[in-house]
């Protein structure tokens, strides 16, 4: 019942998320926000079945974040109890209705989100962010769990209307399918780096007031070996 309410209470913000935002023909898209909304879950159990290899590898990566074909999405219905709601399926299509299913990947049109927008069009990301609050860029063609993506034809044609310089070198790159792998999620591991065995400590040594040399060069080569000395009279 937690994960039923919490999936209700998301309803209106997810469907907000995932409508068309302009009239064009595009795939549909989920994220984990629209997965867990379809099958009546919590954002996190969508994220469990893709760790555990229940849920298919993307169909698309874009600005880091993944994304599936609803195709890939609808093969989890009927798995172990899965099971996709039928009226929120009606509500996903009808948010989208230039939206079309794809059952292959392969025939995705090039998507791109605002990463590769930025490199598209020789800019930062904080840029294509600005341009989006300030209108001085197309609307996004699908907004899916928070994120926008475009067709990269929408992003092409607004930069040829706004005389705007594009980098011939990436637009290639991306229709040959080259784009950044999924961001890291979570704090990264690292390796620590190897410590050199140190070596043992010297003997404690004894000297008399007449060996300031010896004494000098056996202090010299215990401090150069990261060893502190301590020195105590004897009577």
């Amino acid at each position: 019942m937690a994960c039923q309410h919490a999936a209700d209470k998301d309803e209106h913000k997810v469907m907000g998320e995932g409508r068309l935002m302009a009239d064009v023909r595009v795939p549909f898209l989920l994220g984990h926000a629209e997965i867990a909304y379809l099958f009546r879950v919590e954002r996190q159990t969508s994220q469990r079945w893709r760790t555990a290899g229940t849920l298919d590898e993307p169909d698309l990566i874009a600005s880091g974040n993944p994304y599936w074909l609803l195709s890939t999405a609808m093969r989890l219905d009927g798995g172990n109890g899965r099971k996709a709601h039928p009226e929120r399926l009606a509500t996903y299509k009808a948010g989208i209705p230039f939206g079309y299913d794809i059952e292959n990947k392969e025939h995705l049109p090039v998507i791109v989100g605002i990463q590769e927008a930025a490199l598209v069009l020789g800019q930062d990301k904080q840029a294509i962010s600005r341009w989006r609050n300030r209108h001085k860029i197309a609307e996004a063609d699908l907004l899916v769990s928070g994120s926008p993506l475009w067709l990269l034809e929408t992003i092409l044609d607004d930069a040829r209307q706004r005389q705007r310089t594009i980098v011939a070198s990436e637009v290639a790159a991306l229709r040959a399918g080259q784009r950044a792998p999924q961001k890291p999620r979570g704090r990264r591991l690292s390796t620590p780096e190897a410590n050199p065995p140190r070596q043992p400590s010297p003997a404690a040594q004894t000297f008399t007031s007449a060996d300031h040399g010896a004494a000098a060069e056996f202090l010299a080569s215990a401090m150069a070996l990261g060893y502190s000395v301590t020195i105590k009279p004897r009577p």
